[in-house]
Parts: structure tokens; sequence; C-alpha cells
């Protein structure tokens, strides 16, 4: 993990509440598809990903696949959705080839039950992502039992995100009433740029916190923050990230699949890669950003022939 080491200015903390968003967030108003290209185009045609631009997971790998599909030789659209229910209702319907990171396990099963006929799995790029509460490293506990010890030392409060993230709704129903902190602590929920100022602001008085946060996110990588154990599992087992595509992707588009199915990123490769477009590039150098990490870490992605 790396300490931020100088503070926010009004532009940065705008680009990094802009980004804030993560995949168990809800989606907010409606957004039009454009629609995708044909099922009977091939390799060398227009691949059109759809993502969300207020989850960073999402932006991230739309720009991501785009950089690594125009080298295939694609020519590559974007569809921008506000709404998950909307994305995955387009990609069902062929309305759009891609859509960059979903959360089939748990975060996005409804969508899966719904609409997953018509899905192809093109690859599963991460297998650990988890949610979690998580301390400053200096806070002195290591587990969420320890909470129930001493709730005034974090002011009887779990600062969290959005009321209606997956997320949330977890910390609510099972963490809280497993580890018994329903009689001392109460959760409070608003957004993540607001969770991410609370924690920023401790971090700067050296103040002890506890906020709710997923991996991999972009927050890891840049906060000196840590996960609290979780004996009793309450979160549940780790969930994976995946790039999905709609029906006849593998077939349509056999070397872009055959390419995409080889991404595999880390916990830590994959924050890195979020933090430096979040945090070094400005919003509109999603594309420059990904070109960044890329040449600083040429090795983590398949080898392009030709």
């Amino acid at each position: 993990m790396t300490p931020r080491t100088q503070p926010l200015t009004t532009s940065s903390l705008s680009r990094r509440a802009a980004l804030a968003g993560g995949a168990g967030l809800l989606g907010l108003g409606l957004a039009a598809c454009s629609g995708a290209s044909s099922s009977e185009e091939g390799d060398g045609d227009t691949i059109t990903i759809g993502y969300m631009p207020s989850w960073t997971d999402t932006t991230v790998m739309a720009f991501l696949l785009k950089n690594q599909l125009e080298q295939l030789g694609n020519t590559v659209e974007f569809e921008e959705f506000t709404d998950a229910a909307i994305a995955y209702t387009a990609l069902s319907e062929g309305d759009i080839d891609l859509y960059s990171s979903a959360w089939p396990d748990v975060t996005h099963a409804a969508y899966m039950d719904e609409y997953g006929d018509n899905f192809e799995d093109i690859v599963t790029y991460n297998n650990s992502a988890t949610n979690m509460l998580a301390v400053p490293e200096y806070t002195d506990i290591s587990t969420i039992e320890e909470l129930a010890a001493d709730p005034e030392r974090f002011g009887s409060r779990i600062v969290g995100i959005e009321p209606g993230a997956g997320l949330t709704g977890m910390v609510e129903d099972s963490v809280i009433p497993e580890y018994g902190l329903d009689e001392n602590f109460e959760l409070i929920t608003s957004s993540t740029p607001a969770m991410l100022s609370e924690l920023e602001t401790a971090l700067d008085e050296e103040s002890d916190v506890v906020v709710t946060l997923w991996r991999p996110f972009w927050a890891n990588h840049a906060y000196p923050v840590k996960a609290l154990e979780d004996p009793a599992g309450a979160f549940g087992e780790p969930e994976s990230m995946h790039v999905m595509g709609r029906s006849g992707f593998g077939e349509d588009f056999a070397a872009a699949a055959d390419h995409i199915g080889q991404i595999s990123l880390s916990d830590e490769e994959y924050e890195s890669l979020e933090n430096v477009l979040v945090n070094d590039f400005e919003e509109g150098q999603e594309a420059e950003a990904v070109e960044s990490w890329i040449e600083e870490n040429p090795d983590v992605l398949p080898a392009i022939e030709g």
C-alpha cells in the first residue's frame, strides 16, 4: 500500500468523487443504447463495450480492453450507462458486445439469474474480490470483533457508502449483527466520496475511524489502511470479476475473445492500474493512463502477436 503524500486539491477531489463508485453501488438515472456491432461482423470490425463511468472497475476495464482490442485491429466504441440493469439488458439483447466488469457471484447475481442465458463469460480477470471493514494502518486492532470493546474510540460509527449498495446491505444485515455491533455502533450511509473524505480527514488527524471498503479498489493502494479480519465469515466468500460478452461474441470475434480470455490481474496489479487512472491522470485522459500503466507493467498482459 502506498500512503498519500500530498493533500487533495479541489480538482483532484472532484476527480476522485466522479470515479469513486464500486461495483456494488446502485446506478441513478437512465442511459440510451446506440446499438452494438452486427453479430455478423468478425475480427477487425467494431466492438462496442458497455461501461458505467461512475464505477471505476467498469471504467478501468473498458479502457484496458479498448487498448488491447485496438492493437488487435478492432475499432472500439463505448456505450455509457448509469444503471446496471440497463447495461445487463443491453448485453442480453446484443445491443453491446461486451460489459467490461461484472460481479456475477453475489453482487450482480440477480442480473445473471434473469439474463445469464444470453451472456458469454469471456474471462474471470480477478477471482479475489472482497468486501470488508477497514481502519488506518496505525489503529492497533486487527479483527472486526475487537471493535465492540471500545466503540467510543471510533465515535460509535461505521462510515459507509451509498444506502442502496450491496456492501451496505451486507454490513447492515450480516456483519453488524454477527459481531454484536448493533447496540453500540451506527452505520452511517451517504456516498463513496463522503466516506473517502472522512477517511482522509482521520488519516490527516491520525485519529481512528472504521469504514466500509472493498478490494480490489484504488483506495487500498492510495491510503495506508488495513482490512479487519472477519473470523466469523460474515462477509462471505470472495467474489470474482468478469468480462461478459453477448451471446455469440466468441464466435464472431474469436481472436478478441481468445486474447481477453488470457487477461488476469491480481489485486495489487488491478489497484495500481485503477490508482493511475483515478489519481495520476485527469478526466478525459483514461487512454493515456492505461498506456502509462502498461509501459510500467509490460509483463502483466498477454502478448499481442504481429
